[in-house]
């Protein structure tokens, strides 16, 4: 099969005959084969009877529902794992991405090598203060801290070789990070290719501000594991020794002072009136939890069943 086309979605029972029709279209033109699979997250209107009624007449129809909303990254794992075509398309159920630019998506993933192209929605139809400008904060922010050089991180639309959405776990709100967990999963070849993006014809977008707060959580959560998931002692450890290091420097200066009155036969004051004294206290204990946090979150990474979980580009004479 040429390509699957997984369409997450929510509350969009108005789109969806004309979203069909239009992928349809286009597949027809291009000669390709072809599966939708449409992933509805716990609509709570009519859009899983849109699907069913679709899937009657036509076989290329496929359809998941969840019993409850479980957000759009769970109906990317769950579309991805039963994805069966070379090529897998991501796009929104809204009419706001094009069909039309799945054959170029095809292309650039079979002729020119690409591991996942993402989309860049250069011109907008949304909000500039809700959406536009936000969005390329963010999308600054993920080109930082992921180093790949992409416009717009959590544009719907993207393309991705089979083996990829194999081997990448979308969780959580992951989604936006797609292009960085096919990174740390061993995938280099990352494109992008400006696409159209259409106003809203139906109902309201279904994502609120909420989304930037947990969107750099998310981030924040992905860097760290991605760096020190497996050596986590290369984090606590440094960090704790550190902090012991500053409060054992500080315990000295407050000994010091006390041995030097002692020395000169003055007066020492009491060591628990020295500001010293309290930092040194707060280092060596935070400095202590912390070693003591990152060695037995060293014993948890060693014990755990995917400590040697690596992805393998191919082997020779092996099954």
């Amino acid at each position: 099969m040429d390509i699957s086309v997984v369409v997450p979605l929510f509350n969009e029972e108005e789109s969806l005959p004309e979203l069909y029709a239009w992928i349809k279209r286009v597949m027809q033109a291009n000669n390709f084969s072809y599966e939708v699979i449409f992933v509805n997250d716990g609509s709570t209107d009519t859009s899983w009877k849109v699907i069913e009624d679709m899937a009657k007449d036509d076989e290329a129809v496929k359809g998941i529902c969840f019993r409850r909303n479980y957000g759009k990254s769970a109906a990317l794992y769950c579309g991805f794992d039963r994805a069966e075509g070379d090529v897998v398309i991501t796009m929104d159920a809204d009419l706001q991405d094009s069909p039309d630019e799945i054959p170029e998506l095809y292309r650039m993933i079979k002729e020119e090598g690409y591991d996942l192209v993402s989309g860049w929605k250069k011109k907008r139809y949304d909000s500039k203060l809700a959406k536009n400008l936000p969005s390329k904060l963010f999308n600054a922010t993920t080109r930082l801290i992921s180093g790949i050089k992409l416009h717009d991180f959590n544009c719907g639309l993207k393309a991705y070789r089979k083996n990829v959405v194999k081997s990448i776990e979308v969780y959580g709100e992951m989604h936006r990070y797609i292009p960085y967990l096919a990174k740390n999963a061993g995938f280099k070849k990352i494109g992008e290719k400006v696409v159209k993006h259409q106003a809203r014809r139906y109902g309201t977008t279904k994502f609120g501000l909420n989304r930037f707060v947990n969107g750099y959580l998310d981030l924040l959560s992905l860097w760290f594991l991605s760096t020190f998931g497996k050596k986590p002692m290369h984090f606590f450890g440094v960090v704790g020794s550190l902090m012991f290091l500053i409060g054992f420097v500080a315990c000295v200066v407050v000994g010091g002072i006390k041995l030097s009155h002692i020395i000169d036969g003055t007066s020492a004051p009491l060591v628990t009136s020295s500001p010293f004294f309290y930092l040194a206290l707060t280092f060596m204990i935070l400095g202590s939890q912390l070693f003591l946090s990152g060695f037995i979150a060293e014993m948890i990474a060693r014990s755990s069943s995917e400590r040697n979980d690596y992805k393998l580009e191919s082997t020779i004479h092996l099954d």
